[in-house]
């Protein structure tokens, strides 16, 4: 299934409301998805780096007063989109799981 470990599509996603730091990325994924989601530093940040490399999404340097420096990420044209892209795609998926699962009246007769 495409969308159980789509990450990137989550951090586009979330990215759509403004720029964020990773830790920030994170906690909003968890708590946009009620803690069903969770996302874990060793698969956050490889994601963001190749959403990097990719275009998706620009990061900078921030200085901070008496700490180090936090990259901030942001959503770029290319990020949105892609961001479009998942969604609709998401949609097309959720449409199909839909028809699966939703109940039915039984039928009559046929293989069991």
């Amino acid at each position: 299934m495409a969308f159980k470990g789509d990450l990137e599509a989550l951090v586009l996603g979330v990215l759509q409301d403004g720029d964020l730091h990773g830790y920030e990325i994170a906690k909003r994924i968890k708590q946009m998805g009620a803690d069903a989601l969770q996302v874990w530093e060793g698969q956050l940040y490889p994601a963001l780096h190749k959403l990097e490399k990719e275009g998706s999404v620009s990061a900078i340097w921030v200085p901070q007063e008496g700490k180090p420096p936090r990259k901030i990420y942001a959503l770029t044209p290319e990020g949105r989109k892609q961001l479009t892209a998942h969604h609709q795609k998401w949609l097309e998926f959720s449409v199909v799981v839909e028809s699966v699962l939703a109940p039915r009246k039984p039928s009559t007769g046929g293989a069991r």
